[in-house]
């Protein structure tokens, strides 16, 4: 059993944003000859999301417009009124979604559904340099 991680970073645009990671996941397994085993996918910090979507632009905005009535944006939250940086809602959606992702691999790919994606949510007000973490715990065939 081989355990092995790997980190790239991104930059976001800001609030909203969704970015698919499912080719990037792929590649690094690719790259890692992997066989069989688990993937998760990570996130570090508290104002980003790692889940899956069918990554099209319709699913997306209703992914986006549903996080803004569950955690609206244009209303105070005692976050925001400890320190004054106006993302309350970023750190609700966040917590709701969660930063990380765990996903099979068989055969050295996500077992994922036809039109199932991983992606990456920004939750926060403004741009950020995003650093995602895969760890994948299974056999490869390449030393790691």
């Amino acid at each position: 059993m081989d355990v092995t991680q790997f980190e790239f970073e991104l930059e976001s645009d800001g609030h909203g944003h969704v970015y698919d990671l499912t080719e990037d996941v792929a590649a690094w397994l690719g790259s890692i000859e992997a066989s069989d085993g688990q993937m998760t996918v990570f996130v570090p910090g508290s104002t980003a999301v790692i889940t899956t979507i069918e990554f099209e632009p319709g699913a997306v905005r209703d992914l986006v417009e549903a996080l803004e009535r569950i955690a609206p944006s244009d209303r105070s939250y005692h976050h925001d009124l400890r320190w004054g940086d106006g993302n309350g809602f970023s750190h609700l959606r966040a917590a709701l979604l969660g930063p990380s992702l765990t996903v099979p691999v068989a055969r050295g790919r996500c077992v994922l559904g036809t039109w199932q994606q991983i992606v990456l949510v920004e939750c926060d007000l403004a741009p950020r340099r995003r650093r995602v973490v895969l760890s994948f715990v299974g056999v490869c065939h390449q030393e790691v």
